[in-house]
């Protein structure tokens, strides 16, 4: 019998690489707090030069930029270090696609403690820590993520304006549910002058919303109604409602519940804009949109990263005729638009 390959031999080495894979997330943390690919994008391309711009050790630099090398974040010639493409344009501070904030959301110790709970969490089937009801006000948690998260949405935000046809510059009237940051009215409200943007979410995150406005130019032309997507008085007559980041948070008879709200809100030719995860049928593909139910069983009850027919299916059953699928271009998420 033949004996199989070295390569064809089972190997620890991806049992050994998550277990560990924590490391990379703290040494991607400890890069971007130090700032030390902006400072490398400035000329400071040696451990030495790097360390003194940093106030710190030479050998603690060394062997960070070499970790951070391996895993594909810089790229190194004898010893001088260089960005990679992908950190040129999103972890250097003077990039305008910047993304070194969302390390602060999504490393934060909630996360981390509700992933220590994921056993019990498996066993109960939602998040074994009290995460408290997802339609009441959580300030912290929802003022952290719109301070933090909102680079992330640049290239969504776009694509769906451009959905959306805002360049054409018609009178067009959007509510933007669980606004958060804002970014994503606020994006139609710059492309389009006629644009008026309505934001509905807590008091404390719509601050937030207010000074993105007021820094994009388009503050007289956003509106603010505080409270519950689902309990607030949202007004009626939209020509766009947009759903973005929010129905993987609840069940099915929730969901439903909110896209009731939303097709009452709409005028009779509106559409609903949601942006979400979505998986294919099979659950497991394409990787990053499948993988994202189990942070939904973590720090959620109920929530999941809904299929597209289970998506169709809520969507009719709250008055919708039609639903269509939308890929976002080198996002992992998608759009679904909703004629009413």
């Amino acid at each position: 019998m033949a004996t199989p390959s070295q390569s064809q031999r089972p190997s620890p080495e991806r049992i050994f690489g998550v277990l560990n894979a924590f490391h990379s997330s703290a040494a991607l943390k400890t890069a971007i707090e130090l700032g030390i690919f902006t400072i490398i994008a400035e000329g400071a391309d040696r451990a030495n030069a790097i360390a003194q711009r940093v106030n710190a050790a030479e050998r603690g630099v060394r062997i960070l930029c070499d970790y951070l090398t391996i895993h594909g974040f810089l790229s190194k010639t004898e010893d001088r270090y260089a960005l990679t493409q992908e950190s040129a344009i999103f972890l250097n501070r003077h990039s305008p696609a910047y993304m070194g904030t969302l390390a602060d959301f999504l490393t934060s110790e909630e996360h981390k403690r509700d992933f220590d709970a994921l056993t019990a969490s498996v066993r109960k089937g939602g998040a074994a820590v009290a995460q408290g009801d997802n339609t009441k006000p959580n300030d912290e948690l929802w003022v952290s993520f719109a301070r933090t998260m909102a680079p992330l949405t640049t290239v969504s935000a776009a694509f769906i304006a451009e959905l959306t046809g805002a360049k054409e510059g018609k009178a067009c009237k959007v509510l933007d549910i669980a606004a958060g940051h804002g970014m994503f009215g606020i994006t139609i409200a710059k492309q389009n002058p006629k644009a008026q943007i309505t934001a509905v979410d807590w008091v404390p995150v719509l601050a937030v919303a207010k000074e993105n406005a007021a820094a994009a130019g388009v503050a007289d032309r956003v509106s603010f109604r505080p409270g519950s997507a689902f309990e607030a008085d949202l007004g009626a007559g939209y020509d766009i409602v947009l759903l973005t980041n929010i129905f993987h948070h609840f069940d099915i008879p929730t969901c439903e519940k909110l896209m009731r709200r939303v097709h009452a809100a709409l005028k009779p030719d509106g559409k609903a804009i949601t942006l979400e995860f979505v998986p294919n049928g099979d659950r497991i593909t394409p990787p990053m949109a499948a993988a994202f139910s189990l942070i939904m069983l973590a720090e959620t009850d109920a929530g999941d990263a809904y299929t597209f027919s289970q998506y169709e299916k809520m969507f009719r059953n709250a008055g919708f005729a039609k639903t269509t699928l939308h890929p976002v271009p080198n996002m992992p998420q998608q759009v679904l638009l909703s004629e009413k």
